[in-house]
Protein backbone atom coordinates (compact mmCIF):
# COMPACT_ATOMS: atom_id res chain seq x y z
CA UNK A 1 0.00 0.00 0.00
CA UNK A 2 2.40 2.24 1.11
CA UNK A 3 6.54 2.78 0.61
CA UNK A 4 8.47 2.54 3.74
CA UNK A 5 11.26 4.15 4.29
CA UNK A 6 13.99 1.51 5.17
CA UNK A 7 17.58 3.56 5.55
CA UNK A 8 16.82 7.36 7.09
CA UNK A 9 19.25 10.07 6.26
CA UNK A 10 20.35 12.91 9.08
CA UNK A 11 18.61 15.73 6.83
CA UNK A 12 14.73 13.29 7.21
CA UNK A 13 16.07 12.50 10.92
CA UNK A 14 16.00 16.07 11.85
CA UNK A 15 12.96 16.91 10.14
CA UNK A 16 10.87 14.78 11.89
CA UNK A 17 12.57 15.34 15.37
CA UNK A 18 11.73 18.99 14.44
CA UNK A 19 7.85 17.38 14.81
CA UNK A 20 8.04 15.62 17.43
CA UNK A 21 9.47 18.74 19.53
CA UNK A 22 6.65 20.79 17.78
CA UNK A 23 4.03 18.16 18.57
CA UNK A 24 5.04 17.19 22.41
CA UNK A 25 4.23 21.38 22.97
CA UNK A 26 0.64 20.28 23.03
CA UNK A 27 1.15 17.77 26.20
CA UNK A 28 -2.20 17.46 27.60
CA UNK A 29 -3.80 20.34 25.51
CA UNK A 30 -5.56 17.90 23.11
CA UNK A 31 -6.58 14.72 24.25
CA UNK A 32 -8.05 12.36 23.08
CA UNK A 33 -6.32 13.37 19.84
CA UNK A 34 -3.19 12.59 19.29
CA UNK A 35 0.35 14.94 19.37
CA UNK A 36 1.09 16.41 16.01
CA UNK A 37 3.38 18.21 14.34
CA UNK A 38 3.96 19.27 10.48
CA UNK A 39 7.07 20.79 8.85
CA UNK A 40 7.44 21.86 5.37
CA UNK A 41 10.59 21.82 3.29
CA UNK A 42 12.03 23.12 0.05
CA UNK A 43 15.70 22.65 -0.74
CA UNK A 44 16.66 21.51 2.23
CA UNK A 45 15.15 24.91 4.04
CA UNK A 46 11.98 24.78 6.28
CA UNK A 47 9.09 26.90 5.04
CA UNK A 48 5.97 26.27 7.30
CA UNK A 49 5.80 24.44 10.85
CA UNK A 50 2.92 24.12 12.89
CA UNK A 51 1.40 21.64 15.66
CA UNK A 52 -2.34 20.60 16.83
CA UNK A 53 -2.17 23.61 19.56
CA UNK A 54 -5.76 22.63 21.07
CA UNK A 55 -8.61 19.93 21.07
CA UNK A 56 -11.33 20.88 18.36
CA UNK A 57 -8.54 23.71 16.70
CA UNK A 58 -7.12 23.02 13.66
CA UNK A 59 -4.68 20.26 13.31
CA UNK A 60 -0.97 20.69 12.34
CA UNK A 61 -1.16 20.62 9.06
CA UNK A 62 -3.31 23.17 8.58
CA UNK A 63 -1.28 25.31 10.77
CA UNK A 64 2.07 24.06 9.02
CA UNK A 65 0.77 25.68 5.53
CA UNK A 66 -0.99 28.81 7.05
CA UNK A 67 2.51 29.61 8.72
CA UNK A 68 4.30 29.63 4.96
CA UNK A 69 5.21 33.27 3.77
CA UNK A 70 3.86 34.72 1.08
CA UNK A 71 7.17 35.32 -0.87
CA UNK A 72 7.28 31.21 -0.27
CA UNK A 73 4.05 29.98 -1.46
CA UNK A 74 4.83 29.12 -4.98
CA UNK A 75 7.60 27.02 -3.03
CA UNK A 76 4.79 24.48 -1.64
CA UNK A 77 4.54 22.55 -4.87
CA UNK A 78 8.10 21.70 -4.96
CA UNK A 79 8.15 20.63 -1.47
CA UNK A 80 8.62 17.62 1.16
CA UNK A 81 5.95 17.58 4.45
CA UNK A 82 7.26 15.70 7.18
CA UNK A 83 4.29 14.77 9.50
CA UNK A 84 4.77 12.03 12.62
CA UNK A 85 1.27 10.81 12.48
CA UNK A 86 -0.11 9.49 8.79
CA UNK A 87 -2.74 12.81 8.00
CA UNK A 88 -6.46 12.24 8.78
CA UNK A 89 -8.92 11.28 5.98
CA UNK A 90 -12.25 11.53 7.55
CA UNK A 91 -14.04 15.22 8.47
CA UNK A 92 -14.37 15.68 12.41
CA UNK A 93 -14.23 18.85 14.22
CA UNK A 94 -11.98 19.93 11.20
CA UNK A 95 -11.75 18.59 7.51
CA UNK A 96 -9.35 16.22 6.46
CA UNK A 97 -5.81 16.96 6.46
CA UNK A 98 -5.03 14.41 3.06
CA UNK A 99 -7.53 16.88 0.88
CA UNK A 100 -5.58 19.91 2.23
CA UNK A 101 -2.05 18.44 1.18
CA UNK A 102 -3.94 17.45 -2.63
CA UNK A 103 -4.91 21.07 -2.80
CA UNK A 104 -1.74 22.31 -2.18
CA UNK A 105 -0.35 20.13 -4.80
CA UNK A 106 2.50 19.10 -2.51
CA UNK A 107 4.64 16.19 -3.98
CA UNK A 108 6.09 14.53 -1.96
CA UNK A 109 4.95 13.56 2.42
CA UNK A 110 7.29 11.49 4.55
CA UNK A 111 4.96 10.12 7.85
CA UNK A 112 6.33 8.62 11.35
CA UNK A 113 3.78 5.94 11.34
CA UNK A 114 -0.14 5.26 10.52
CA UNK A 115 -2.54 5.92 12.75
CA UNK A 116 -4.22 3.27 14.80
CA UNK A 117 -7.68 5.00 14.51
CA UNK A 118 -9.38 2.59 12.29
CA UNK A 119 -11.52 5.86 10.59
CA UNK A 120 -8.01 7.01 9.43
CA UNK A 121 -5.54 3.45 8.65
CA UNK A 122 -4.17 3.83 5.79
CA UNK A 123 -6.75 5.82 4.05
CA UNK A 124 -5.30 9.13 4.27
CA UNK A 125 -2.26 8.05 3.42
CA UNK A 126 -4.25 6.06 0.19
CA UNK A 127 -6.08 9.10 -0.44
CA UNK A 128 -2.60 11.29 -1.14
CA UNK A 129 -1.14 8.12 -3.22
CA UNK A 130 -4.33 8.30 -5.21
CA UNK A 131 -3.60 12.00 -6.11
CA UNK A 132 -0.06 10.97 -7.58
CA UNK A 133 1.69 12.25 -4.26
CA UNK A 134 4.66 10.36 -3.17
CA UNK A 135 4.13 8.85 0.15
CA UNK A 136 6.88 7.77 2.41
CA UNK A 137 6.03 5.42 6.34
CA UNK A 138 8.14 5.08 9.18
CA UNK A 139 10.78 7.66 9.90
CA UNK A 140 11.62 7.20 13.71
CA UNK A 141 8.43 5.50 13.73
CA UNK A 142 9.87 4.25 17.48
CA UNK A 143 10.03 7.90 18.61
CA UNK A 144 6.51 9.32 16.65
CA UNK A 145 5.08 5.79 18.59
CA UNK A 146 6.58 6.55 22.21
CA UNK A 147 5.32 10.66 21.81
CA UNK A 148 1.66 8.88 21.09
CA UNK A 149 1.57 6.27 23.62
CA UNK A 150 -1.55 7.21 24.98
CA UNK A 151 -3.30 7.39 21.73
CA UNK A 152 -2.26 4.26 20.68
CA UNK A 153 -2.97 2.77 24.13
CA UNK A 154 -6.20 4.30 23.78
CA UNK A 155 -6.89 3.00 20.60
CA UNK A 156 -5.79 -0.38 19.74
CA UNK A 157 -6.57 -1.85 23.62
CA UNK A 158 -9.58 0.51 23.81
CA UNK A 159 -8.47 1.47 27.31
CA UNK A 160 -6.51 4.84 28.99
CA UNK A 161 -2.99 4.78 29.17
CA UNK A 162 -1.74 4.17 32.80
CA UNK A 163 0.71 5.93 34.55
CA UNK A 164 0.95 4.36 37.90
CA UNK A 165 3.06 7.28 40.40
CA UNK A 166 4.19 7.26 44.12
CA UNK A 167 6.72 8.62 46.95
CA UNK A 168 8.29 6.44 48.93
CA UNK A 169 10.89 6.93 51.84
CA UNK A 170 14.57 5.69 51.84
CA UNK A 171 13.15 2.70 53.49
CA UNK A 172 10.50 2.21 50.67
CA UNK A 173 7.32 3.02 52.92
CA UNK A 174 4.41 5.84 51.62
CA UNK A 175 3.67 6.97 55.17
CA UNK A 176 4.04 6.51 58.89
CA UNK A 177 1.76 4.36 60.25
CA UNK A 178 -0.29 6.54 62.34
CA UNK A 179 -0.68 8.26 58.87
CA UNK A 180 -0.11 11.18 59.93
CA UNK A 181 1.69 14.04 57.74
CA UNK A 182 4.94 13.82 56.73
CA UNK A 183 6.82 15.49 53.52
CA UNK A 184 9.03 12.99 51.76
CA UNK A 185 9.50 14.73 48.55
CA UNK A 186 10.85 18.03 48.32
CA UNK A 187 8.98 21.35 46.58
CA UNK A 188 10.77 20.73 43.07
CA UNK A 189 10.01 17.08 43.15
CA UNK A 190 6.00 18.28 44.24
CA UNK A 191 5.78 20.73 40.81
CA UNK A 192 6.83 18.28 38.38
CA UNK A 193 3.73 16.05 40.11
CA UNK A 194 1.93 19.00 39.10
CA UNK A 195 3.36 18.77 35.65
CA UNK A 196 2.53 15.55 35.39
CA UNK A 197 -1.22 15.96 36.02
CA UNK A 198 -1.14 18.68 33.69
CA UNK A 199 -0.19 16.41 30.39
CA UNK A 200 -2.95 13.04 31.45
CA UNK A 201 -6.33 13.57 30.84
CA UNK A 202 -7.30 12.25 34.50
CA UNK A 203 -5.74 11.37 37.47
CA UNK A 204 -7.35 8.64 40.20
CA UNK A 205 -6.38 7.97 44.08
CA UNK A 206 -8.88 6.22 46.42
CA UNK A 207 -11.00 6.42 49.16
CA UNK A 208 -8.22 6.05 52.20
CA UNK A 209 -5.88 8.62 50.60
CA UNK A 210 -8.71 11.43 50.26
CA UNK A 211 -9.04 10.65 53.88
CA UNK A 212 -5.94 10.90 55.47
CA UNK A 213 -4.27 13.51 53.38
CA UNK A 214 -7.41 15.31 51.86
CA UNK A 215 -5.79 16.44 48.65
CA UNK A 216 -6.83 18.57 46.07
CA UNK A 217 -5.95 16.54 43.15
CA UNK A 218 -5.21 19.56 40.66
CA UNK A 219 -2.10 21.03 38.92
CA UNK A 220 -2.16 24.46 40.47
CA UNK A 221 1.66 24.89 40.52
CA UNK A 222 2.00 24.17 36.89
CA UNK A 223 0.05 25.66 33.79
CA UNK A 224 -2.58 23.56 31.88
CA UNK A 225 -5.75 22.36 31.85
CA UNK A 226 -6.88 20.48 34.77
CA UNK A 227 -7.40 16.57 35.14
CA UNK A 228 -10.47 14.95 35.56
CA UNK A 229 -10.87 13.94 39.38
CA UNK A 230 -10.95 10.04 39.83
CA UNK A 231 -12.17 8.64 43.15
CA UNK A 232 -12.54 5.26 44.25
CA UNK A 233 -15.00 5.85 47.40
CA UNK A 234 -16.83 1.83 47.19
CA UNK A 235 -18.56 2.63 50.21
CA UNK A 236 -19.34 6.11 50.10
CA UNK A 237 -16.83 7.06 52.69
CA UNK A 238 -15.30 10.24 52.10
CA UNK A 239 -16.37 13.65 54.14
CA UNK A 240 -18.58 15.74 52.03
CA UNK A 241 -16.39 18.69 52.73
CA UNK A 242 -13.51 17.02 51.30
CA UNK A 243 -11.60 19.09 48.19
CA UNK A 244 -11.95 16.70 45.88
CA UNK A 245 -15.91 17.28 46.06
CA UNK A 246 -15.25 21.22 46.11
CA UNK A 247 -16.26 21.55 42.28
CA UNK A 248 -12.79 23.34 41.33
CA UNK A 249 -12.32 20.62 38.77
CA UNK A 250 -15.24 18.07 37.72
CA UNK A 251 -14.87 14.88 39.83
CA UNK A 252 -16.17 11.07 39.44
CA UNK A 253 -16.60 9.37 42.52
CA UNK A 254 -16.81 5.38 41.53
CA UNK A 255 -18.66 3.21 44.14
CA UNK A 256 -21.10 0.60 45.10
CA UNK A 257 -24.01 2.27 46.00
CA UNK A 258 -25.58 4.99 43.90
CA UNK A 259 -25.48 7.09 40.80
CA UNK A 260 -25.99 10.33 40.98
CA UNK A 261 -24.89 13.80 39.48
CA UNK A 262 -24.47 17.73 41.64
CA UNK A 263 -22.59 20.64 40.46
CA UNK A 264 -19.44 19.11 38.91
CA UNK A 265 -18.90 15.97 40.27
CA UNK A 266 -21.03 12.80 39.43
CA UNK A 267 -21.24 9.48 41.65
CA UNK A 268 -21.19 6.41 39.04
CA UNK A 269 -22.16 2.86 40.82
CA UNK A 270 -20.07 0.14 39.66
CA UNK A 271 -21.74 -3.29 40.40
CA UNK A 272 -18.62 -5.83 40.69
CA UNK A 273 -16.47 -4.18 43.42
CA UNK A 274 -13.94 -7.58 42.21
CA UNK A 275 -13.77 -6.34 38.10
CA UNK A 276 -13.83 -2.52 39.34
CA UNK A 277 -10.99 -1.82 37.53
CA UNK A 278 -11.74 -2.73 34.51
CA UNK A 279 -15.10 -1.36 35.05
CA UNK A 280 -14.12 1.99 35.74
CA UNK A 281 -11.69 1.94 32.80
CA UNK A 282 -14.60 0.94 30.58
CA UNK A 283 -16.52 4.22 31.54
CA UNK A 284 -13.30 6.43 31.31
CA UNK A 285 -12.74 4.87 27.78
CA UNK A 286 -16.41 5.79 26.69
CA UNK A 287 -15.73 8.79 27.56
CA UNK A 288 -12.99 9.95 25.91
CA UNK A 289 -10.32 10.11 28.72
CA UNK A 290 -7.39 8.52 27.17
CA UNK A 291 -4.77 8.73 30.37
CA UNK A 292 -4.52 8.36 33.81
CA UNK A 293 -2.56 9.30 35.99
CA UNK A 294 -3.12 6.62 39.48
CA UNK A 295 -1.50 8.89 42.49
CA UNK A 296 -2.69 5.65 45.40
CA UNK A 297 -2.61 4.96 48.02
CA UNK A 298 -0.53 1.52 47.97
CA UNK A 299 -3.39 -0.11 48.17
CA UNK A 300 -5.38 0.93 44.80
CA UNK A 301 -1.94 0.90 43.25
CA UNK A 302 -0.80 -2.75 44.11
CA UNK A 303 -4.58 -3.62 42.95
CA UNK A 304 -3.08 -2.18 39.64
CA UNK A 305 0.05 -3.51 39.67
CA UNK A 306 -1.31 -6.93 40.53
CA UNK A 307 -3.03 -7.56 37.61
CA UNK A 308 -1.36 -6.30 34.96
CA UNK A 309 -2.92 -3.07 34.27
CA UNK A 310 -0.70 -0.41 34.26
CA UNK A 311 1.55 1.19 31.13
CA UNK A 312 4.12 3.16 33.16
CA UNK A 313 5.18 4.05 36.55
CA UNK A 314 7.04 6.92 37.89
CA UNK A 315 8.43 6.53 41.26
CA UNK A 316 10.10 9.12 43.62
CA UNK A 317 12.03 8.41 46.52
CA UNK A 318 12.91 11.15 49.36
CA UNK A 319 15.73 11.33 51.42
CA UNK A 320 13.94 10.00 54.57
CA UNK A 321 13.52 7.17 56.82
CA UNK A 322 10.33 6.43 58.13
CA UNK A 323 10.05 4.33 61.12
CA UNK A 324 7.60 1.50 61.32
CA UNK A 325 5.79 2.77 57.60
CA UNK A 326 3.36 1.47 55.98
CA UNK A 327 5.09 -0.18 52.88
CA UNK A 328 5.05 1.42 49.10
CA UNK A 329 3.67 -1.03 46.49
CA UNK A 330 5.91 -3.51 44.88
CA UNK A 331 6.22 -2.77 41.24
CA UNK A 332 6.56 -6.39 39.31
CA UNK A 333 7.28 -6.89 35.61
CA UNK A 334 8.77 -3.32 35.33
CA UNK A 335 11.78 -2.09 33.10
CA UNK A 336 13.85 1.02 34.46
CA UNK A 337 13.72 3.61 31.60
CA UNK A 338 15.77 6.04 32.96
CA UNK A 339 16.05 8.27 36.41
CA UNK A 340 16.65 11.84 37.45
CA UNK A 341 17.25 13.53 40.66
CA UNK A 342 15.21 16.41 41.75
CA UNK A 343 16.59 18.15 44.72
CA UNK A 344 17.95 15.38 46.16
CA UNK A 345 14.75 13.26 45.04
CA UNK A 346 15.13 10.53 42.97
CA UNK A 347 12.84 9.83 40.06
CA UNK A 348 12.82 6.76 38.68
CA UNK A 349 10.73 5.80 35.33
CA UNK A 350 9.65 2.43 34.47
CA UNK A 351 7.50 1.08 32.02
CA UNK A 352 5.87 -2.38 31.84
CA UNK A 353 7.51 -5.28 29.91
CA UNK A 354 6.02 -8.51 29.06
CA UNK A 355 5.93 -11.53 31.20
CA UNK A 356 8.54 -14.29 30.37
CA UNK A 357 6.95 -17.24 28.26
CA UNK A 358 6.64 -19.98 29.80
CA UNK A 359 8.96 -22.80 27.85
CA UNK A 360 8.54 -25.82 30.69
CA UNK A 361 6.37 -28.60 30.17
Amino acid sequence: MHLFLDIMNAEQGTFMQRCLQLAALAGGEVAPNPLVGAVLVSGGRIIGEGYHQKFGGPHAEVNCLASVRPDDHALIEKSILYVNLEPCSHTGKTPPCAELIIRHHIPEVIIGMVDPNEQVHGHGIKMMQDAGISVHVGLMEEACRSLNRRFITFQEKRRPYIILKWAQSRNVCMAPQDLSPVKITHSGTNRLVHRWRSEEAAIMVGAGTVQSDNPRLTNRLWTGVQPLRVIWDPNLRINKDAKVLDGESPSLVFNLEKNERMHRVEYIRISDQEKFISQILEILYARQINSVLVEGGARLLQFFIDRGCWDEARLITGNIFLEEGLPAPILKLARLEGQIDVEGDRVEFFLKRTAPVNRGG
